[in-house]
């Protein structure tokens, strides 16, 4: 069923953002996991996109995974070519992550080649966010030890805001995103630096 979704601090269940914009959502996961290497060390935010990545990740024969999200640790539990790393923190029901100050100090002891960050919004203007502030603290500690930042987000997140900011697109490298992108959005995005695959 459709969700009305044009109120800033609305913070969705994740099992109904997992049948939004699924055909989309696992372009963008396969193309996402198209840009790890081997030996990479990354992080895998919390998110319905970023739960589609995992599903392209057999292939590899060792990566460093860290991830605040429970059920991505458990989708990875079966994987025995990954080493998973989970910093901890108090449990958020409606997306299963993990935030608050244990994870973010935790967060701290780690250097990651790539993050796959999942956003709620995402406005040329006014940056990246997400309706839980605590969310966004955590996002933004893992923007701080990555060298490489890597957006995953179905189109309609574009132009939309929620009640968190996580940081402007500058501290973005890479956006993975479907083809309903307007194309002044991929212009605007391209003039900025950023590289964009089109899944």
């Amino acid at each position: 069923g459709a969700i009305k979704t044009d109120r800033v601090a609305k913070d969705f269940n994740i099992s109904d953002k997992n049948s939004l914009y699924f055909e989309e959502k696992k372009r963008i996961g396969k193309a996402a996991s198209e840009l790890i290497e081997e030996g990479d060390t990354i992080i895998l935010d919390s998110g319905s996109t970023t739960m589609e990545i995992i599903k392209h990740l057999s292939g590899f024969k060792s990566l460093n995974i860290i991830s605040n999200a429970v059920n991505v640790a458990i989708a990875l539990a079966d994987m025995k070519n990954t080493n998973v790393i989970v910093p901890g923190g108090i449990l958020r029901r409606n997306s299963l992550s993990l935030v608050g100050s244990a994870a973010e100090e935790n967060l701290q002891n780690y250097f990651c080649d790539k993050l796959f960050l999942a956003v709620d919004g995402f406005h040329l203007t006014h940056g990246l966010s997400t309706p839980n502030v605590e969310e966004a603290h955590l996002n933004r500690k893992m923007i701080e030890i990555s060298k490489k930042v890597i957006v995953v987000t179905d189109s309609s997140k574009f132009t939309k805001r929620s009640l968190a900011v996580i940081c402007p697109i500058s501290k973005v490298d890479i956006v993975v995103t479907d083809s309903g992108i307007l194309p002044k959005d991929l212009n605007e995005l391209e003039n900025a630096g950023i590289r964009v695959i089109i899944a």
